[in-house]
């Protein structure tokens, strides 16, 4: 493992997004077993955290793009800037529904199809930012998955106001089909791994990273469609698991989230202002971790006496030889040159 490689292919954003989501669904789980009598507001901090580190981050961005025009300039700079004010806005209306919805919870006021309203909205404003997003190559995670759900979000308003009482595995009908094709993804991706395995024309690198792709999306596809096989099954009454139990597989799912940001490239240099890759900015504002993390030390214990000298590897350049003895520089002449 290169810790290097991970360090700096780390994005921030998904593996904060990532660890809320795991905190909330713990905590969300023991609310509803009765373990724990907090309010839901409280329940709901992992998420108020994800968006106001949004929210503020969008701000100190916005700031720096209008207080430097210069900045402007610089290649791929106003596509990125539009990137995150798009982003900030499906935020925005992501985190009305999640106001909605804990108010919801805690004192029953509104109608759940009136709570769902925001999200039916950014699922369908999130079918053309997929569109704008393919044609200027950016990512689109939660894009993808707001408007590939939007179908699941109707039936899930509609079943909790009671007024389809089909029964909860016929209402997620639409994330089973998601699912299926996520398995087939996961199938085509375990193949391709095991033929390129066998492949002589592939590099090692090639084949432990299409390896470790598959083992991933293993651990993120498998464990999430049981969680949601148990939590369908659990609402029916078919079984009667503790909903703390039935969250171990989406626990699971969120932690190899988590591992495969740390592998994951991307995410938008707007963000607080920093305008350049998460481990360029940590490495600039605490200088430390670039002397320390520069160099790593490597001794060689020879039995004999005439032993190697140690050697000073530097991971983002060279290598030098530490001696005892400077060498002596000679200049170098040039035979084709006249005195």
């Amino acid at each position: 493992m290169n810790f290097r490689n991970l360090f700096q292919d780390c994005n921030p954003s998904k593996c904060l997004v990532f660890s809320c989501l795991l905190m909330f669904s713990v905590l969300f789980s023991l609310r509803l077993d009765g373990t724990i009598q907090w309010s839901y507001w409280v329940i709901f901090i992992p998420i108020w955290i994800w968006k106001l580190m949004v929210i503020v981050g969008a701000s100190i961005g916005s700031y720096v793009w209008w207080k430097h025009p210069q900045y402007r300039l610089e290649t791929d700079g106003y596509m990125q800037y539009k990137a995150m004010i798009i982003c900030t806005g499906l935020h925005l209306l992501l985190f009305m529904f999640e106001i909605l919805a804990c108010d919801n919870m805690e004192m029953d006021h509104h109608a759940w199809v009136l709570v769902f309203i925001p999200l039916l909205f950014m699922s369908v404003v999130s079918i053309g930012i997929c569109v704008w997003a393919v044609k200027n190559e950016r990512s689109f995670e939660l894009e993808l998955f707001c408007s590939v759900n939007l179908l699941q979000f109707i039936f899930l308003a509609l079943r909790l106001d009671n007024i389809i009482l089909w029964s909860w595995v016929i209402v997620f009908i639409p994330i089973w089909i998601v699912m299926c094709v996520a398995m087939i993804l996961v199938l085509y991706a375990i193949i391709l791994a095991i033929i390129l395995l066998k492949s002589p024309d592939i590099i090692p690198e090639q084949r432990r990273g299409n390896l470790s792709s598959a083992v991933g999306y293993s651990f993120l596809v498998i464990p999430l469609l049981i969680f949601e096989i148990l939590l369908a099954n659990r609402l029916d009454g078919d079984n009667h698991f503790k909903y703390s139990a039935i969250t171990v597989p989406l626990l699971i799912s969120l932690i190899t989230l988590i591992c495969l940001s740390f592998g994951t490239k991307g995410g938008n240099h707007w963000w607080f202002g920093i305008r350049k890759d998460f481990c360029q900015f940590l490495l600039g504002v605490c200088p430390c971790l670039q002397e320390y993390g520069n160099i790593s030390y490597s001794v060689h214990n020879n039995e004999t006496k005439d032993s190697t000298p140690d050697t000073a590897t530097h991971k983002f350049g060279s290598k030098k030889t530490i001696e005892d003895q400077p060498r002596v520089v000679v200049p170098v002449i040039s035979i084709e040159t006249p005195d």
